[in-house]
């Protein structure tokens, strides 16, 4: 259905458009109303892989907003190229702007699926803020979040695990958003049969190396049981609220109790031992490790388990790329150097969630200072922050010569920037 929101409005009203179309298109309304504000530029795209979900995800706000589409080709499958042409066609044919992302999927290590999703974010991520997009659209539905419970259900996640995916979230620089989290799949796909639009079907969907599948399966065995995707959404549903108010919590008393200082998480030792329960400041540890490491994921639940039970004692340690300092007043998590030691981008470029910007000058790289740059700087060191923050931050250098150490306080024109996402976003889960 073609048109602004204000015509689908008034044709809804007059009982122009059917009840299953209209509650979808109010769904899709819902979910961008509720995102406008939090959009830092008001371009929305849709990620769309050629199957159901995505692609009626692309219609039906298409039919409301002007959207862009974006698919990846990962390579991993001889038909992935096919797809994002099928694609392609369907937006050309409807005067959607269209753009075909490529990973080499075949060079991936570990696990496939999951370095596959990271990909995608990366991908889609970096184009749309190339693009000027805001918000990128997520096909997801009531059956991904049921099955998305039953996986973590088998690792023996908690509360943050089993409440599922989130309506929205930030990551690489966009907000992304799922419009139908509580519509099935079924009810996508009735849409798109109404409107006489084909689908491809990703064999893998069929393939039960995959945990989703697995997952799937076992829902159809359950349903005898009233165990439905629509069930396990609404107890998704339950608990997320509850996780909302454990994450309330955590959010004041990080504003009470935490402070951010060069790129380190600095944690008041006392609001710590006192403020924090297990679960507050397991999660506190989790988010901290993640924002300055810049990782996808937290490490092992033993070992942030082991750091909360012998922080008192053991003073000094390194984990997940960090070092986490402990003072009778403070646990400092720094970026360890040892985990940067290699890093060296060119002048202008992102080190480590740090952009150092100023003349521009050939053959100038920005690396972390460590034991050498400490030496070249000598007495030039200006700087309050401890030796250890100071060797893992960043520095320009040109050819072994250090150029300058911004937060080092030799800054020599140059100056360093902080282009994390903010410590709120390593809170919540995606």
């Amino acid at each position: 259905m073609a048109g602004s929101a204000e015509a689908l409005r008034a044709a809804l009203l007059r009982g122009d458009v059917p009840s299953e179309d209209g509650m979808l298109l109010w769904a899709a309304e819902a979910a961008v109303q509720t995102i406008r504000p939090l959009m830092a530029v008001p371009r929305l795209a849709v990620a769309v892989s050629g199957g159901s979900d995505s692609l009626a995800t692309l219609v039906l706000l298409a039919a409301l907003h002007p959207v862009e589409a974006v698919s990846v080709d990962h390579g991993l499958r001889p038909e992935a190229a096919e797809e994002a042409a099928f694609v392609a066609r369907f937006c050309a044919g409807r005067g959607i702007p269209h753009s075909t992302l490529r990973w080499d999927g075949q060079r991936a290590k570990g696990n496939l699926m999951d370095a596959a999703r990271r990909a995608r974010l990366r991908l889609i991520g970096d184009w749309a803020v190339a693009r000027g997009v805001g918000a990128v659209a997520l096909g997801h539905t009531g059956d991904d979040q049921a099955e998305t419970f039953l996986m973590r259900l088998a690792r023996e996640a908690g509360l943050e695990g089993l409440s599922g995916m989130r309506e929205s979230f930030e990551s690489e620089g966009v907000l992304w958003f799922r419009p139908f989290l509580s519509q099935t799949r079924a009810e996508l796909r009735g849409y798109l049969e109404r409107q006489g639009i084909g689908w491809i079907e990703d064999p893998s969907n069929e393939n039960d190396r995959f945990d989703r599948v697995k997952a799937r399966k076992a829902l159809a065995a359950l349903a005898p049981l009233g165990i439905t995707a629509g069930t396990l959404s609404t107890v998704v549903g339950h608990l997320a609220m509850a996780e909302q108010s454990v994450l309330w919590s955590l959010e004041h008393l990080v504003q009470a109790h935490v402070r951010f200082e060069a790129g380190d998480v600095v944690i008041d030792a006392h609001g710590f031992r006192d403020a924090f329960d297990p679960e507050t400041g397991r999660r506190l540890l989790n988010a901290a490790l993640v924002w300055v490491s810049g990782a996808y994921y937290p490490p092992r639940a033993a070992q942030v388990i082991d750091v909360l039970t012998t922080w008192r004692v053991r003073r000094d340690r390194t984990l997940h790329g960090c070092r986490i300092s402990v003072s009778d007043d403070a646990i400092r998590i720094t970026r360890e150097i040892r985990a940067i030691a290699d890093l060296r981008v060119p002048l202008g470029q992102v080190w480590d969630g740090w952009q150092i910007e100023g003349p521009e000058a050939p053959g100038r790289i920005v690396a972390a200072l460590g034991s050498e740059g400490w030496r070249q700087l000598g007495a030039r060191r200006s700087s309050p922050l401890p030796r250890a923050t100071l060797l893992a931050s960043p520095a320009l250098w040109q050819d072994g010569t250090l150029i300058a150490a911004p937060l080092a306080g030799w800054k020599n024109g140059y100056e360093a920037r902080l282009v994390r996402p903010s410590f709120t976003v390593a809170l919540i889960r995606r």
